[in-house]
């Protein structure tokens, strides 16, 4: 995983080299059975080189801690694409594209028996699919060698308030129950 990280940290694929800080990889639990996968680093993230560091990261953690009694050292973070688009603009197809490759590794590497994917672009590059988050959340879903459970992104709850708060809570109870049956209820490592 770190000469990944490594090959990430170099990484001048996409345009978003030109304009990153740092490259955002993840953290965690190396060997995790819950991983979190998001959109892009904003600029907080960028700025420290974590993700979910700012204030959509601060809701995620207290959500995931009340619902499911996991803190950031039972579970891997990461994002989609790994270097902040500029102004926080959504990440371009290309950029998704060309940046899958370290997702798609990390994912294998920690083989993880619950994804949670935060929002439709993490949702959309997982599940193979052009739904929104709306339609497909409220379900699990077969995904590699475990299940895959789509919520918010926490932005969305900060700015949708108490209604997105409820579902996302809910689509993490959700989480927590797919974990229990792999033996995984706090985040296990695999």
């Amino acid at each position: 995983m770190q000469a990944l990280a490594g090959d990430a940290a170099g990484c001048t694929r996409c345009r978003l080299a030109g304009t990153r800080t740092n490259v955002v990889f993840g953290m965690g639990r190396p060997r995790a059975g819950l991983v979190f996968v998001g959109e892009a680093p904003g600029e907080q993230e960028d700025l420290q080189g974590l993700p979910f560091v700012g204030r959509s990261g601060q809701l995620l953690d207290r959500l995931v801690l009340e619902e499911m009694g996991l803190t950031r050292e039972d579970f891997y973070i990461t994002n989609t694409v790994k270097c902040r688009p500029p102004g926080n603009r959504d990440p371009l197809p290309d950029e998704i594209e060309l940046c899958s490759p370290f997702l798609d590794r990390q994912l294998e590497w920690i083989d993880p028996s619950v994804v949670v994917t935060l929002g439709n672009f993490a949702t959309r590059l997982l599940l193979g699919t052009t739904e929104g988050i709306s339609r497909v959340r409220g379900r699990t879903y077969p995904y590699r060698n475990g299940r895959l459970v789509p919520t918010f992104h926490p932005s969305a709850a900060l700015r949708g308030g108490g209604q997105v708060v409820a579902q996302m809570r809910a689509d993490l109870v959700r989480a927590k129950e797919a974990l229990a049956p792999a033996g995984h209820a706090r985040g296990g490592q695999r």
